[in-house]
């Protein structure tokens, strides 16, 4: 059964923040102060943007999907929990794994973190491969495709920085790939300067984005999930420090799937009316 986790347990800090420069309805700024991200309704018929990347999973062959959730927020779980909310999912099978909020902390400890809870709660997916991605990105059925039918152990989309639909200051914020010549990734770059930007991109002018999205052998990722250390600076446990760890003992053990196409961010009040029109415009479905 294919199978994949979404993680949706961070606490939406960015979203919360107050944007003077930003206008938006009552429903959606409530939504968005109060919400996490992936449930704010910004779709037809108040549907929270959550429902259509599972349309895009559903659409991709999934069948089991992991929501990953912190502790403070049951407003996932309850919705999908209700059978009146998952019609349309009939070929989705749905579980929960909390991420906790340590004591001191004010939010949980990071996507490690994450994705190290749903296969403590999912350990009979040991020996079997699966997805992981965030819950406010709109990934394609295409990108969700590509990584089930990919035959290498573990893989990652790689984003062409042209075809995201951001501007250079955007592209900083994520994380950008530096590959070896047979299109292994041999390191994520998080939060790049302009200059090394530069300095990564190919004859063609091809810059790799990371946009938190890969497939995993279950056996190969946990043990450095495990030992995944907190960042410095952020304090929180990362998806792209594991990895690295994982190649730095496995190299091309993370094979990279080129992609040029726009994905939808849901990360800021700012990016509430341009995902709106969006899914109101260019959603196929």
């Amino acid at each position: 059964m294919p199978r994949i986790v979404i993680l949706a347990g961070g606490i939406s800090s960015r979203m919360k923040k107050n944007d003077s420069n930003v206008m938006l309805e009552q429903k959606l700024m409530n939504d968005s102060n109060e919400k996490s991200k992936s449930m704010i309704r910004i779709g037809s018929d108040d549907r929270p943007f959550l429902d259509y990347l599972l349309i895009n999973v559903q659409n991709a062959g999934y069948k089991d999907v992991v929501i990953v959730v912190n502790e403070r927020d049951n407003s996932i779980i309850n919705y999908y929990s209700d059978k009146k909310n998952i019609v349309g999912f009939e070929n989705l099978s749905f579980d929960f794994a909390i991420q906790p909020i340590p004591p001191g902390r004010e939010k949980p400890l990071g996507t490690a973190d994450a994705l190290y809870r749903a296969l403590l709660k999912r350990t009979d997916w040991c020996g079997m491969k699966f997805t992981m991605c965030n819950s406010d990105n709109l990934y394609s059925v295409n990108a969700l495709k590509l990584l089930l039918e990919c035959h290498h152990p573990n893989s990652m989309i790689d984003y062409d920085s042209k075809g995201l639909g951001f501007d250079d200051e955007r592209i900083g914020k994520f994380s950008i790939t530096k590959k070896d010549g047979n299109n292994f990734l041999i390191d994520i770059i998080e939060k790049p300067s302009a200059e090394i930007i530069e300095m990564q991109k190919t004859i063609d002018g091809f810059v790799g984005v990371s946009m938190n999205i890969f497939r995993f052998d279950y056996d190969m990722i946990f043990p450095f999930l495990e030992i995944t250390p907190e960042n410095q600076s952020r304090k929180e446990k990362e998806i792209p420090t594991t990895v690295k760890l994982m190649i730095e003992k496995n190299p091309q053990s993370v094979f990279t799937l080129r992609l040029n196409e726009n994905v939808p961010d849901l990360s800021s009040k700012s990016d509430i009316l341009i995902v709106k029109d969006f899914l109101e415009n260019k959603f196929p479905y």
